[in-house]
């Protein structure tokens, strides 16, 4: 019996071995929770859970394969990488579905969102061109850089998928920041920002007509849902009164009425984090927000310890990627921010956000494994 238990802690040992265990610890928790909160939000249903159950698993087959590739190898590839993923944004525009643009490709038993991957891609390959130049980046490099991300953000703006393009083009920002470029052209960026929140809030209805009729939509709810409290502005307020609802402990798990009584629209995918702070209240907000920190936090901390630029760049911007997902769902659903489709990560019911998204983790972990050893 010995030398069956030695055999098998030395086969956990191996297959543990690339992995970072605090961090897929923190992200396991966070897939729990999320199957718990689905598993309440779609009243009871075990085709929900295990559909979102086997995404999971093959996210974390990709983690587990990411994690032990060689940086080096990764580095070398990352363009070809970066490539393969434009070819599906392309493909999308001519045979993909969805509700308001062609957003997915049908693979008859589910669906793919190539979109999705651009998030992953985009900050690997800014990494790559910034890794081969002194930082912080000149005016041609500064420019390369800048059209590395035009390609998949206008490609996906075509899918009218303005959420999306939005939170793959801020993962594209956060590399530029990293990589030391000027605060001036933040400030500018800023500015310009601001002129646009201020346009939203005030300019007329008739100046809108650039953008498409749903858009307008969400933007004048997101002025004021009770202008049309029963129509356009019904997603917003059932939202915040789930998360009022909630209370402290939340009304306990799978109580929660908004999303059971069909208040709450979405309440599988946009808006399952209503769902959650309705059935656990603000301490189970909380204990998930903490456990975002935490992900984001040693992700920034194995950057800190990355062996090269590459690495440094590529582990830090996956991580401060997540913060920007996170606080756009949640400034989303809470009314502090227009309506855009984005989902809550490892909460919200998907397959290609998750798989993803975990396939990004393991590319942090395989840059921990590519660390130098301190003696």
């Amino acid at each position: 019996m010995r030398w069956l238990l030695r055999w098998l802690l030395d086969l956990a040992r191996r297959l543990l071995a690339p992995f970072d265990l605090p961090l897929l610890a923190a992200l396991l928790v966070l897939m729990g929770i999320g199957l718990a909160t689905l598993y309440s939000a779609s009243n009871g249903s075990l085709r929900v859970v295990l559909a979102q159950s086997t995404y999971f698993a093959v996210g974390l087959a990709g983690l587990w394969v990411a994690a032990r590739l060689p940086l080096p190898l990764l580095r070398q590839f990352t363009p070809a990488i970066y490539a393969a993923s434009i070819v599906p944004l392309l493909l999308v525009l001519v045979i993909g579905k969805g509700k308001y643009g062609n957003h997915w490709i049908s693979l008859g038993v589910f669906n793919v969102q190539p979109a999705e991957l651009a998030k992953l891609t985009l900050p690997m390959m800014l990494a790559w061109v910034f890794d081969r130049h002194r930082l912080p980046p000149r005016l041609p490099v500064l420019a390369q850089a800048l059209a590395v991300i035009a390609l998949p953000v206008g490609l996906i703006l075509l899918q009218r998928d303005l959420g999306t393009a939005v939170l793959v083009l801020a993962s594209g920002v956060i590399v530029l920041f990293l990589a030391g470029v000027s605060w001036w052209w933040f400030a500018s960026a800023g500015i310009a920002g601001l002129g646009a929140f201020a346009f939203v809030m005030l300019a007329p209805v008739e100046w809108m007509g650039f953008l498409r009729p749903y858009q307008q939509e969400r933007l004048l709810m997101f002025r004021n849902p009770e202008n049309d409290p029963m129509g356009a502005g019904w997603n917003i307020i059932q939202s915040k009164i789930a998360i009022g609802g909630g209370g402290l402990a939340g009304k306990g798990w799978g109580q929660g009425t908004q999303s059971h009584l069909n208040y709450l629209p979405e309440h599988t995918t946009d808006f399952v984090f209503s769902v959650l702070a309705e059935d656990f209240g603000w301490l189970g907000v909380v204990l998930v927000l903490a456990l975002y920190l935490f992900v984001i936090g040693r992700c920034l901390w194995i950057a800190a310890e990355a062996r090269d630029g590459y690495g440094r760049l590529l582990a830090a911007a996956l991580g401060l990627a997540l913060f920007v997902y996170v606080l756009v769902n949640g400034g989303m659903v809470s009314g502090l921010l227009p309506v855009v489709g984005v989902p809550m990560p490892l909460l919200s019911y998907g397959g290609t956000a998750p798989v993803t998204l975990l396939l990004g983790f393991g590319v942090v972990m395989a840059v921990r494994a590519h660390r130098p050893v301190h003696r």
